[in-house]
């Protein structure tokens, strides 16, 4: 099952990443965008599971063999978007350019009070519709976090903003998870979940992605259907420098499941969802950040 990121090892460098953010903070984003080039070099260099894992979807993406430089372009894009977080937790949306595609979709999910699941993914960055939502009041959401990977980072980006962290419902806790996303979207709540990357031990369904099956989660989707909600998707591409890209599309205005034809029905949902993100990556194709063995070709 490709859940083998979970038993990567942490490899954010906290002191780093407090090091960043105080010269961006104080000296400015340019000088902070400056050592992404010597950390994107360092993890090239050292993190050989994530250069193979971006070596392996770049080939997909790309149609061809990828260059060491375009690996490295990968890593520094998700660096750049780890190092975005910084001002986005901090409420310092001015800095950045934000272009809204299909925004009237989700103004009027929010103005009907009803609440939806947002299902996004580890393409570009979730963060900057996050900070919108709260920070600037656009909607109301809550986010469905797996807060026991890479747990440090998580912390310390958590502890920027304490408002922002309120709204997390760990993807950990248990039987309470089920029914704190049920109350949340009873309340008007946009609960958002990443819908690209299985947890271990999830109920998972087979998709078609980049010319091999591989498995997603089906989670995301039972919870719609249990919770009888819209399914709003949403990207939000990194374009290169300050600028962003948010799109939002409807999946589905309800999914219904029959009990005898499940498995088949959420393999349809499924795959929908799979195809609209592999044309969002082809769209920004340095902009997914799964840096792990996705389609398992070291499995036997």
């Amino acid at each position: 099952m490709n859940h083998n990121w979970a038993q990567l090892p942490e490899r954010g460098n906290l002191a780093a990443l407090r090091l960043i953010h105080w010269i961006t903070l104080h000296i400015g984003r340019p000088a902070g965008r400056a050592l992404l080039y010597p950390i994107t070099l360092y993890f090239l260099l050292t993190a050989t599971a994530a250069r193979r894992g971006s070596q392996r979807y770049l080939r997909r993406v790309l149609g061809r063999a990828p260059r060491l430089r375009e690996v490295f372009r990968h890593i520094h894009c998700f660096a750049a978007t780890i190092l975005d977080r910084v001002y986005f937790l901090s409420g310092r949306l001015d800095r950045f350019e934000v272009r809204f595609f299909n925004e009237q979709l989700i103004l009027d999910q929010a103005a009907s009070g009803q609440g939806c699941i947002l299902l996004g993914s580890h393409l570009g960055s979730f963060e900057a519709l996050r900070t919108l939502g709260v920070t600037a009041n656009h909607f109301p959401i809550k986010i469905l976090m797996n807060t026991a990977h890479n747990q440090g980072m998580t912390r310390y980006l958590s502890a920027l903003n304490p408002t922002l962290a309120e709204t997390i419902i760990p993807i950990d806790g248990g039987p309470d998870t089920l029914l704190k996303v049920q109350e949340s979207v009873s309340q008007g709540f946009m609960v958002g979940v990443l819908g690209d990357r299985v947890v271990p031990g999830e109920r998972t369904v087979q998709c078609r992605f980049f010319g091999q099956d591989t498995l997603f989660p089906a989670g995301p989707l039972l919870l719609a259907a249990l919770a009888g909600c819209p399914v709003i998707l949403f990207f939000g591409l990194y374009r290169g420098g300050n600028r962003y890209d948010a799109h939002f599309e409807r999946l589905a205005d309800r999914i219904d499941l029959d009990r005898r034809r499940r498995q088949e029905q959420l393999g349809k949902w499924a795959q929908r969802y799979a195809d609209r993100l592999a044309h969002y990556a082809r769209i920004a194709p340095y902009n997914w950040f799964n840096f792990y063995d996705y389609w398992e070709e070291d499995a036997p």
